[in-house]
């Protein structure tokens, strides 16, 4: 394949090597994660913790994660630990010792999955409706692979993407990776995907997310991205791609041995006149600083692609004003544009990273004012809760009363985008679900038409979101599935 130097030149760095050799990909996982030199270094009680919070919820870790991003001094407390590695306190404490008692009485395989799946079931494994909501149809066809919540966007899962370089411990789509089938997103067909695009005028973005889709070789994602461009869909404008690859894995973009197809494939999305966008994932400062990130970055962009940059707000992690300022200005430095503050989702671990709202927007508040505009293009702090994308603007005072503000940046009716509105105070609320209508109101404005949207009423539904509902017969039975795995 032939390439242009203009964008794809690349002068080795010895700095991204190892002993001049070039790195090759080497995962470890709950099996194999004590061959690891530094790991065989910590107190048992740390490795203990490992195994057991490991078999509950999805571990895996590569070479590039440990030699160039985790600092051994500093453990259990540096931050890419505790993103990569189990802890204890991510299962709750009866949780916990359930699992541990199980492992040190040397239980059956089958014990220990019927244990881990007992307690996968009580961590909400697919929250804000997206199993039972989001999930699309195409005539009689569920579309198990696909998501369909707010009218201009779907989400497409493809097959071969659905895992990652490493896994995050606070992943909301961890049950993605804990090997039970009726609780994953996956679809093979593009076919169907242009189908579903050319019945859905009203969209205009496909976001191929996971899982990471960077997993995937250049040729099977340009097995689904080019239908898409064949299709030639009046419709749809931009494509993006859910990534931690550059953060735990850049050399993808570099030197592995598909990194310049890869390329030729981003290329040719933007040649068409589309939009492509990696939804860069970065969740602390350190991923940004190692020169194989910084050639990757460089790459990426020079095809015509954005890189967009967004993180849950998490504690442990990057739970201060610093460490985002930090991310958004060297993000800004690198050509990334800063895009998303979430809050941490209601499922999983949770309660191991969560950060009461009113503490989350004081840090994003104290980022924000430290940086030029050029970085306030990021939003947040931000809820991806049922009813959309709800942002905390800020704790006032209101006719006498201490209240949050907060706004939709995303409905399942778009009517309610950028629409302001108000709950009590509630010094401990984490989630949308903690807070309640301020000003005597018995309910928020949105709720009673998301109530009837998810009942299937689709009266006012300008969104279509009862057009990509799954049928109710169909929403998932958690204890039917325990059964059947078990």
């Amino acid at each position: 394949m032939e390439v242009a130097l203009s964008y794809f030149d690349f002068k080795p760095n010895e700095s991204f090597f190892i002993k001049g050799k070039v790195p090759k990909y080497k995962s470890y996982n709950l099996r194999t994660f004590e061959k690891i030199p530094q790991i065989k270094k910590l107190p048992e009680e740390i490795r203990f913790a490992i195994r057991v919070v490991g078999n509950v919820l999805p571990f895996k870790v590569n070479n590039y994660v440990i030699r160039d991003l985790i600092n051994w001094d500093n453990i259990p407390d540096d931050p890419m630990f505790q993103l990569t590695f189990p802890q204890k306190t991510m299962l709750k404490p009866h949780h916990f010792d359930k699992m541990a008692e199980v492992l040190k009485r040397d239980a059956s395989k089958e014990e220990i999955k019927a244990t881990a799946n007992e307690i996968r079931m009580q961590l909400n494994p697919h929250p804000a409706g997206q199993q039972e909501e989001n999930t699309p149809q195409l005539g009689c066809e569920t579309l198990k692979g696909m998501q369909h919540k707010y009218q201009e966007t779907t989400l497409f899962f493809p097959s071969q993407g659905q895992t990652c370089h490493a896994y995050c411990t606070f992943c909301f789509r961890w049950p993605q990776f804990v090997g039970i089938d009726e609780l994953k997103f996956a679809m093979k067909e593009s076919e169907v995907l242009v189908d579903y695009l050319r019945n859905h005028p009203e969209v205009t973005d496909v976001l191929f997310t996971g899982g990471d889709p960077m997993i995937m070789k250049a040729n099977v994602l340009a097995s689904y991205i080019k239908p898409l461009l064949e299709a030639d869909l009046p419709n749809l404008r931009n494509i993006r791609i859910g990534t931690k690859g550059l953060a735990y894995w850049p050399y993808k973009f570099v030197t592995d041995s598909d990194a310049d197809e890869m390329l030729g494939l981003f290329r040719k999305v933007t040649d068409s006149g589309l939009n492509l966008a990696l939804m860069g994932h970065y969740s602390n400062p350190v991923e940004l600083t190692t020169d194989i990130h910084k050639e990757a970055a460089r790459r990426v962009r020079s095809t015509g692609a954005q890189i967009r940059t967004q993180s849950p707000l998490l504690r442990y992690i990057n739970d201060t004003s610093e460490a985002w300022a930090d991310m958004w200005r060297e993000q800004v430095k690198q050509g990334m544009i800063p895009y998303y503050m979430f809050v941490v989702r209601d499922t999983g671990a949770r309660h191991h990273f969560d950060i009461p709202l009113e503490q989350a927007w004081k840090i994003f508040r104290g980022a924000y004012k430290q940086v030029s505009g050029i970085a306030r293009t990021v939003r947040g702090p931000s809820m991806s809760a049922g009813p959309g994308k709800v942002q905390v603007l800020g704790v006032s005072n209101v006719a006498g009363e201490k209240v949050f503000t907060l706004r939709f940046i995303q409905g399942r009716n778009p009517d309610w985008t950028g629409r302001p509105f108000f709950a009590k105070y509630n010094k401990d609320a984490v989630w949308l679900d903690d807070l309640e209508p301020a000003f005597g109101e018995k309910q928020f404005f949105f709720e009673k038409e998301s109530e009837n949207m998810l009942i299937g009423d689709s009266n006012g539904d300008s969104n279509g979101s009862s057009k990509v509902k799954a049928s109710r017969t169909e929403k998932l039975d958690l204890r039917k599935i325990l059964d059947e795995v078990n």
